[in-house]
This record gives structure tokens, sequence and C-alpha cells, in this order.
């Protein structure tokens, strides 16, 4: 067992231990992810626990586990379609208002197991340039996964 560096959700800061690699037929390593809904859910709760603000990409992940489009989403923090599309590329700095917004929507809207009040969630909407790893550790062969403390 060792650490996998998942990117397969697009997002270059998910790190999951304890997924076994097995030598396939060509003698290539590969791993076997399971429950992919349930790690996605843990990345959610990563992102939103953050203690600063999410990066695009980050954004687009929560967006996209949402089942939100750009226009959905852009008419729910009050800015255009655009807006979004340029936050989530990184052309600009989300707007800490909508990133506390955002966040409170993705615990509720996924059911997210976090007490996090906008208050809190409002403080940690700050833009930092250092990424910020999310640590997952698979809990049991039949994909329970539990977020790390940062």
């Amino acid at each position: 067992m060792s650490t996998h560096h998942y990117t397969e959700s697009g997002l270059q800061n998910v790190f999951i231990d304890g997924l076994e690699f097995v030598i396939d037929d060509d003698g290539d390593e590969i791993i076997t992810i399971p429950a992919v809904n349930e790690l996605h859910h843990v990345i959610a709760l990563g992102i939103v626990s953050h203690k600063h603000g999410m990066s695009g990409d980050e954004l687009r992940f929560l967006r996209t586990e949402m089942g939100y489009t750009q226009a959905e989403l852009a008419e729910l923090v009050h800015h255009d379609k655009q807006s979004i599309g340029r936050w989530e590329r990184g052309e600009y700095e989300i707007d800490s208002t909508a990133e506390a917004i955002i966040r409170r929507l993705a615990i509720e809207k996924l059911h997210l197991d976090t007490d996090s009040g906008i208050d809190e969630l409002s403080r940690r909407s700050i833009p930092t340039v250092q990424p910020q790893p999310i640590n997952i550790k698979m809990a049991n062969d039949n994909g329970g996964y539990e977020l790390l403390a940062a």
C-alpha cells in the first residue's frame, strides 16, 4: 500500500493513502479505486474545510458535484457566467463573498458532514497562492474514505 496522487478528478492536490497496487499481465502497476462517489464526497468535504481560499479547479469540482452549470451557479452568487468561468480557469481570484456562499451551498446540497457556519466559511474564503493538499485515507476495502487532518 502506498499513496496515490488522484488526478482523475481534475484536481492536482488530492492524495489517497491505503490503496493497494497490483501488477497487471503486462507488468504495469495499477490500482482500483472503489466507491468513487464516496471518494468525491470526501474530496468535497476537504475543499469546503480548507483554511484558505479554494482554487479554480476546486470550484469547478464542487460545481460539477452539485450538478450546476456555470450559469446556474452564477445566478446563485449574483455574478455572471463569465465570472464563474474566469474563476475556474484561474484568470481571476474567486470573489470571497461568493466563495463563502458556494462553500455553504456545497455543504447543504452534498450533505457534507460539517457544522461550519457561514462566519467560519467566510473567514476561510481568502485567496491564497499556496496549494492546499487534500489527504484522504481509505478506511476499508469497500470504499470507505476519511479525510485526514491537514
